[in-house]
């Protein structure tokens, strides 16, 4: 799935309240003169966000767990809250996160911007992998739009926000130079995976994802494969024609749990990837660097 749902009867209460808080100034934390209040969808964009702006920035992330499944989220009071008082609010878009479209909708904040990783990204279609930030060679782009959206809320700490994103543009070099290795040592190796979750980044590394389409479709929908997806992806295992699996470690059921038995029982390495940072990692580019290494170590197995 790729769209987080709420019931219309919750979403409308949120967001009346949402609305009133705003009208009325209410707040949950006093603002600090100097500070931008920033809401992100997501803790990775949240992330990234802190790590430009340093102590300008005050960051709200709605979605923080990884124990959890991103896709069933439901905003509550806090969140309807914090997005109204937000003056920066960063949404992923392509209907990853709609809860949050709908709490913008219905809150007004005077001279609020939004950066959304969609429209900077120009990712656009009826089939558009919301996948993000797993593209980490245009991160940067996203990383810019954050900063420029900083500086005009706040122009006098600018420079400090240029800084910031100069320190987050270097740090991720580490992570392409993996990338990289993998597709000087791996080019176009096969691989499979039960959603596109990390489908950006194995584009990048140039590998190829043998998963049939409708198979991962189904998973992110939250139904059942077609019998002929199945067969097929089932061959790709018990063929031995991939040399990985990548599954999301997030959205587990049945089906996908049947899928990393047979990759196991065939001997072809499982790689986790997840949806939202775990709390383990202090960064958005650590997170990514380890994803990376475990896919160019299974993929040396």
């Amino acid at each position: 799935m790729t769209t987080m749902n709420a019931t219309v009867p919750r979403i409308l209460a949120l967001l009346a309240l949402a609305a009133v808080v705003a009208g009325c100034g209410g707040s949950q934390v006093p603002a600090i003169p100097g500070v931008v209040r920033v809401v992100a969808g997501e803790n990775f964009w949240g992330n990234v966000a802190a790590q430009i702006g340093g102590r300008h920035v005050r960051v709200t992330s709605l979605l923080t767990s990884p124990a959890a499944d991103p896709h069933l989220y439901e905003s509550d009071v806090a969140s309807a809250m914090a997005v109204a008082e937000a003056s920066l609010v960063i949404e992923n878009g392509a209907g990853y996160d709609t809860f949050l479209s709908q709490l913008l909708g219905a809150t007004r904040h005077p001279g609020r911007v939004v950066v959304s990783a969609q429209r900077v990204l120009g990712a656009t279609g009826p089939d558009v992998n919301p996948h993000f930030w797993y593209d980490v060679p245009r991160v940067p782009e996203v990383a810019r739009a954050i900063e420029a959206a900083l500086a005009r809320l706040e122009p006098r700490d600018a420079r400090a926000f240029a800084a910031g994103l100069a320190a987050f543009d270097a740090s991720l070099r580490p992570v392409e130079a993996v990338i990289g290795e993998i597709r000087r040592r791996h080019p176009g190796a096969p691989v499979a995976y039960t959603e596109r979750v990390p489908g950006y980044l194995l584009a990048a590394a140039g590998l190829r994802v043998l998963t049939p389409p409708g198979f991962a479709a189904a998973i992110e929908d939250g139904t059942d494969p077609s019998p002929d997806d199945t067969v097929v992806m089932d061959e790709l295992f018990t063929g031995h024609k991939v040399k990985a699996l990548l599954y999301n470690a997030q959205v587990v059921s049945p089906v996908t749990q049947q899928v990393q038995a047979q990759a196991r029982q065939a001997r072809i390495p499982v790689v986790g990837v997840t949806e939202t940072m775990p709390p383990s990692f202090r960064s958005y580019q650590a997170w990514q660097l380890s994803q990376a290494e475990a896919l160019l170590r299974a993929l040396g197995g």
